[in-house]
């Protein structure tokens, strides 16, 4: 664990020591604020029709401002992750650094799981800057804290998924913008599976629905934990890194 540890410490490290997070995270929280003022003002302007209609005076802050601005995140997370993922190997093997890691005394599962969980770790500082919008929901309203939490647990569960992804093919290429190309591409696939389903029939439509890796979060947003969404996620994340754990096993032969 020590080993993996370092690994992912070294990985946040030179995310940071490069322009690389700054620019993702500025590009995120950007993006974010834009979403969050925009969902914002529709909300207060809904809120002021219902006063004036003799309506609620008070209109859930949790299911029409947070879960719709939340659900939005999901946009950002798919152009946002193949600019994270996409160096973690292929930089690795276009420096030339990776037949040093290879023959280093440490398994391919280490450093597959150090990499995976730096990672993680930089997706967790996007999550992080987005707390202090929420923080003044909080501060002039009273929204409810417990579906918040499961959002961002599926968020999270989310975003590991399009990590472990981006992960494996980072390692089938040692050309960046190859590997955030092809990230990307796959990862709207993912997005867009459910559109193929709606002109299949109701077989081809269930299964589009269950491959879908945004279909699973809308549960999460609702503020509902669903074992079959958090058992998805985690095989998504499981076979993934064994996806990689094998490519990364072929490279070392090769080598």
């Amino acid at each position: 664990m020590r080993n993996v540890l370092a690994i992912a410490q070294k990985e946040l490290k030179t995310y940071f020591s490069s322009p690389m997070a700054y620019v993702v995270i500025g590009f995120f929280a950007l993006l974010y604020g834009w979403f969050y003022v925009a969902i914002l003002r529709y909300f207060v302007m809904m809120s002021m029709q219902a006063g004036q209609l003799g309506g609620p005076q008070a209109i859930n802050v949790n299911q029409s401002l947070i879960r719709p601005l939340l659900q939005n995140v999901t946009i950002l997370v798919l152009f946002v992750m193949p600019m994270v993922t996409a160096r973690i190997y292929a930089e690795e093997k276009r420096s030339g650094t990776i037949e040093l890691l290879l023959t280093s005394p440490l398994t391919d599962l280490q450093i597959i799981m150090g990499k995976f969980l730096g990672a993680i770790a930089l997706y967790g500082v996007m999550l992080v800057v987005t707390l202090i919008h929420l923080a003044v929901l909080f501060a002039y309203g009273s929204p409810e804290w417990k579906p918040l939490v499961t959002a961002y647990l599926g968020l999270l569960l989310m975003g590991g998924s399009f990590i472990a992804l981006g992960l494996f093919i980072s390692s089938l290429t040692k050309n960046q913008i190859v590997a955030g190309t092809v990230t990307f591409a796959v990862f709207l696939m993912l997005w867009v599976v459910t559109w193929i389903g709606e002109t299949g029939g109701p077989t081809v439509g269930a299964v589009t629905n269950y491959l879908s890796i945004v279909n699973h979060f809308d549960d999460f947003a609702k503020g509902v934990i669903d074992t079959t969404h958090v058992i998805y996620y985690l095989s998504f994340i499981t076979f993934s890194l064994f996806l990689t754990l094998k490519s990364v096993d072929s490279e070392r032969w090769r080598g």
